[in-house]
């Protein structure tokens, strides 16, 4: 098989690699792949909430509080995560990872690594890639727990927000 578009690893119910795939061909064929995803918190709490371009193959006009995408061959999640910060917002930042769960996708079924970072000045000005982002807010917890269910979100950032603020210690301002 040629591979010409964006590679990443074919990967089983254990997250164990099997093969090296085309990202297409692994959406296409339901194949599990990885996916490294950043909340994005300021200094005070807020978590950075964002709409994608209508012009988007991918969830036009949606809403997400998760920043990140496929995670490529060779690539560790948290090597993903930081480049998608890289790439989505123009800043580095250190992220840690919190945790990862199978998610049956609306796309596709992928194992999804969630990530943490805190974005403050020290990091520089965020300059989202239009591309991407149409639209970027910090919105305080009461108020994202809110407009999950008022705005269109991702379905999937939804079921990764369930997870996530059912974990102890979570959507607090400090990490470690």
């Amino acid at each position: 098989m040629t591979l010409t578009g964006e590679q990443v690893e074919r990967v089983d119910e254990h997250d164990r690699v099997l093969d090296i795939v085309d990202r297409g061909e692994a959406v296409r064929r339901g194949w599990l792949h990885r996916v490294a995803t950043v909340v994005c918190r300021d200094p005070g709490g807020r978590i950075l909430v964002h709409r994608r371009p209508e012009h988007a193959t991918r969830f036009p006009g949606q809403y997400n509080w998760l920043l990140g995408g496929a995670v490529e061959a060779g690539e560790s999640y948290e090597e993903a995560a930081t480049r998608e910060l890289k790439e989505e917002l123009g800043i580095r930042a250190t992220v840690r990872f919190a945790f990862k769960y199978l998610c049956r996708g609306e796309i596709s079924p992928y194992w999804l690594g969630l990530h943490e970072a805190v974005i403050d000045e020290v990091d520089g000005d965020i300059t989202p890639d239009p591309s991407e982002i149409a639209w970027h807010d910090w919105l305080p917890e009461a108020e994202l727990r809110q407009r999950l269910w008022q705005w269109p979100f991702v379905s999937d950032s939804r079921e990764a927000f369930l997870k996530y603020d059912a974990r102890p210690g979570t959507l607090s301002p400090e990490l470690p």
